[in-house]
């Protein structure tokens, strides 16, 4: 392989003196942006082909060649990319540069599979800080704020990309991580941090935690959280701020595309994450048929990088489904509406589709039941089944969280248009998670 003998449009930008103010690229217009998405596309086509060989075996597979782009719709030409590509090059043979340029590795969990490994160059980690400084800075954090970091370190990329998007906005992190929940609240109360960083799901666990001890969440010095890495509702966003007393704004990323910071959404609007597309041209296409929707229609997010060094991303499948719309608090960049769901965790119950976020949307709107719940699906007497087990609020009585439970099944029916049951468990029995949480149990593959 060679260098790229198209030049690089791309070094990455220096923070600005007052890191409260926006930089040149986030503040673009459309016109702007996508000349700039022209001139990285351009240049990232070229580059991924002729420094790695698995890119210039799928595009020769596929007819195409980087010198057929000539315009942002010629993108649609060249061919999607996923997990599968990725860990076929297991681990480095889609790096574009030599091991000696490389800064640091992440890897995925592997839980269903090969891991998918990522890396980043200087430039790279560079990129990475300053694009999630940016998202916090947009969702309500400040210079100087004591920033409370329950992501998971390690080979995840939560932990560190949200660890140095932080410090790069000027920030002191408390580099706490998940678990060890009653230590997570007493580091709260003693370190007064302003800014909470973790899952949607795992902030409901700490401030479990916190009325363990007697205490109420609402009274700490947190003002706002930064959520991220599951999906989550706006239900689950009102249970969130109504718990803490506090603003919760959503950040997206996913390891391979870079990590946290690809999208993130503004405190003042909280109406969906602006993809930052100076660094990312982002698609939606129809699941099924692999077709580009025009804006505003739903379907699988799809990911271009247009600036990465170490490992080149070209039309990503993320699986995530939501759709584009128009940008508002930054209108050159257009914005993610809420992920409904992954392509890959639709279930299929009796021949309707479902996904968790839309039980969990009709969950909250008792107030009987918690936010805690799993579903169990099976297949006795060759029938699908599906079992929601979920704990009633503490406060609330057994019989209370019955009834509730009943008005659950019928806004299933009504609004999904599917059977199930309920199973009402006792508060803080189900199994939590300071990660990314697992809703969904599909057992009729066992028997």
């Amino acid at each position: 392989m060679t260098t790229c003998s198209v030049p690089n449009p791309y070094t990455p930008s220096v923070v600005p003196a007052d890191r409260l103010q926006p930089d040149l690229e986030e503040t673009m217009s459309r016109d702007q942006i996508e000349s700039l998405q022209y001139d990285r596309l351009r240049w990232t086509l070229h580059y991924a082909y002729e420094n790695v060989r698995a890119y210039q075996e799928l595009f020769d597979g596929h007819g195409v060649h980087p010198g057929d782009f000539k315009d942002l719709e010629d993108l649609r030409l060249f061919p999607y990319t996923d997990k599968e590509f990725l860990r076929k090059a297991y681990p480095f043979t889609s790096l574009a540069v030599p091991m000696s340029d490389v800064r640091r590795i992440h890897a995925s969990s592997g839980t269903t599979g090969q891991p998918t490994v990522v890396a980043y160059t200087e430039n790279d980690l560079q990129t990475w800080a300053s694009l999630v400084a940016r998202c916090f800075r947009f969702s309500g954090m400040r210079p100087g704020d004591k920033v409370h970091n329950a992501y998971g370190y390690g080979l995840f990329t939560g932990g560190l990309g949200a660890h140095y998007g932080a410090e790069r906005l000027g920030c002191a992190v408390i580099p706490m991580s998940g678990g060890q929940t009653e230590k997570q609240v007493q580091m709260i109360r003693d370190f007064e941090p302003q800014t909470i960083l973790s899952t949607p799901t795992y902030l409901l666990t700490i401030a479990d935690g916190f009325r363990k001890l007697g205490l109420d969440p609402r009274k700490t010095s947190l003002r706002t959280a930064v959520l991220g890495a599951e999906p989550w509702t706006e239900e689950m966003r009102r249970e969130i701020e109504r718990t803490f007393s506090i603003d919760a704004c959503d950040i997206y990323g996913l390891s391979e595309v870079m990590g946290p910071g690809v999208a993130g959404e503004s405190v003042e609007s909280k109406d969906g994450s602006h993809i930052w597309e100076d660094h990312f041209r982002p698609e939606i296409i129809d699941p099924f048929t692999d077709e580009v929707q025009e804006t505003g229609r739903p379907g699988e997010l799809v990911f271009t990088a247009l600036t990465k060094e170490a490992l080149p991303i070209i039309r990503y499948r993320t699986h995530d489904l939501t759709r584009l719309l128009p940008g508002t608090e930054r209108p050159g960049h257009r914005r993610m509406g809420r992920i409904t769901g992954r392509s890959d965790d639709m279930i299929i119950l009796r021949g309707v589709n479902l996904f968790p976020s839309q039980i969990e949307e009709l969950v909250l709107q008792v107030p009987e039941l918690s936010p805690h719940f799993t579903l169990e699906i099976s297949r006795p007497a060759r029938m699908d089944q599906m079992v929601i087990i979920i704990e009633r609020r503490e406060e609330a009585p057994v019989e209370a969280a019955e009834i509730g439970g009943k008005k659950l099944l019928h806004a299933i029916k009504t609004k999904i248009g599917c059977s199930a049951t309920v199973r009402i468990a006792e508060p803080d029995t189900l199994a939590r998670s300071s990660g990314k949480l697992r809703r969904v149990y599909d057992l009729r593959d066992k028997g």
